[in-house]
């Protein structure tokens, strides 16, 4: 019986250790941060493949990229709820 009980409680600590890891992934995917590190890596790319190919405006350019990617990142909780919603409708 006493085994048994470790077993359990052994158990119980794996699952709270891993909704502690889940529980982090998904404040990271969901974090301003995340987003504004993507939007300023997508900027550098962008601006580099400008300065590669010789575009005009360059600067101003990458931006469009970056700011395409911060729209669409946050219209996307509001199409994953009109998405969830209509799933489970049926």
């Amino acid at each position: 019986m006493e085994e048994r009980i470790i077993k359990i409680e052994q158990e119980l600590q794996a699952i709270a250790e891993r909704n502690l890891r889940v529980e982090a992934d998904k404040a990271w995917e969901t974090s301003f941060f995340r987003k504004l590190v993507l939007a300023v890596i997508t900027y550098i790319v962008a601006l580099f493949l400008l300065y590669v190919i010789g575009a005009d405006h360059i600067f101003l350019s990458a931006l469009v990229p970056s700011v395409g990617f911060i729209l669409s990142v946050q219209t996307l909780p509001a199409v994953k709820r009109l998405w969830v919603g209509k799933f489970f409708k049926k």
